[in-house]
């Protein structure tokens, strides 16, 4: 069955079986646009007290990391792509130390969007600390958190 959908160009799991020469440059050549993917990361943290009331005091998020092709970032999120941390990346290569000049996730979202992607898969972890090693008062928590979300054109 494996062998008959890859002969059909489908995945197992039954999506778009993609060859690299597609999934980078032939997908988005009709329409002017390159295909690919795109991820964006952020870290968060908030401290939750003893009550668990709905007080719970949110830090900002502090940076929106971009990983992706060069060419590709470039292309979607233009002047507010900082290069600082990975200046003479070649576009067609890859790079995961890009991040946005911006802090607002819906704002990245919505630049994607407009350029043509869509979600294709989002992942989370997070870990708790007792507050009282920070300095905290002794009954709260911290918890901090690690968020991707991955964006695909094709």
């Amino acid at each position: 069955m494996a062998l008959a959908d890859s002969a059909r160009g489908r995945s197992p799991s039954g999506g778009p079986l993609l060859a690299p020469s597609l999934s980078l440059d032939a997908g988005g050549a009709a329409s002017g646009r390159r295909s690919g993917y795109i991820t964006i990361g952020y870290r968060g943290s908030y401290t939750i007290g003893r009550d668990a009331q709905a007080d719970a005091k949110f830090r900002r998020v502090a940076r929106i990391t971009v990983c992706g092709k060069t060419a590709l970032a470039k292309e979607v999120f233009g002047e507010t792509l900082n290069e600082s941390r990975d200046p003479d990346r070649p576009p067609e290569r890859y790079t995961a130390r890009y991040y946005l000049k911006f802090n607002f996730l819906e704002q990245a979202f919505d630049r994607l969007s407009e350029a043509g992607f869509r979600m294709a898969a989002c992942s989370s972890t997070g870990t708790c600390a007792f507050a009282p090693e920070q300095g905290g008062p002794a009954d709260d928590k911290i918890w901090t958190s690690y968020t991707e979300y991955v964006f695909c054109r094709e």
